[in-house]
């Protein structure tokens, strides 16, 4: 699976344009993620220099990412007529998402398991997910 993930507010604290403190488990959860054969990304608005500490503090953290701000690593964004900043990823991983940010024990069991957020807050709040779920409109 591809995976971007976001820097600030998401891996660190948003202090942007410093780097903030970790967020709990954040680089070992990318690290696991990695390990487990998954197409990791930077995805960041940081540009030039802050985009470059932001890799090297990952770097210093163990985490290789797989493309930094771009689909592929030998994607050539300067002579790409074509190129976006919209990533072709599976799954992003921001701390912008309708909701907020899941805590990243959180995160890792819904890609490790592929099971949505509801699915795991329904298992910590006792419900069992396998209920009659509520017919909508578009389903009679």
């Amino acid at each position: 699976m591809v995976i971007a993930i976001d820097f600030d507010g998401t891996i660190v604290e948003h202090k942007y344009p410093e780097i903030g403190k970790e967020l709990p488990f954040a680089t070992d959860t990318i690290k696991m993620l990695i390990a487990d054969r998954h197409q990791v990304i930077l995805w960041s608005v940081r540009e030039g220099k802050l985009l470059q500490d932001a890799v090297d503090w990952c770097k210093n953290r163990g985490i290789e990412f797989y493309a930094v701000n771009k689909d592929y690593p030998e994607e050539d964004i300067e002579n790409n007529d074509h190129f976006s900043r919209k990533l072709n990823a599976d799954l992003f991983i921001d701390d912008r998402n309708i909701g907020g940010l899941p805590d990243w024990g959180v995160i890792y069991r819904m890609v490790k398991e592929n099971r949505s957020y509801m699915d795991i807050l329904k298992e910590r709040l006792g419900e069992s997910g396998d209920s009659q779920k509520k017919k909508h409109w578009w389903n009679r």
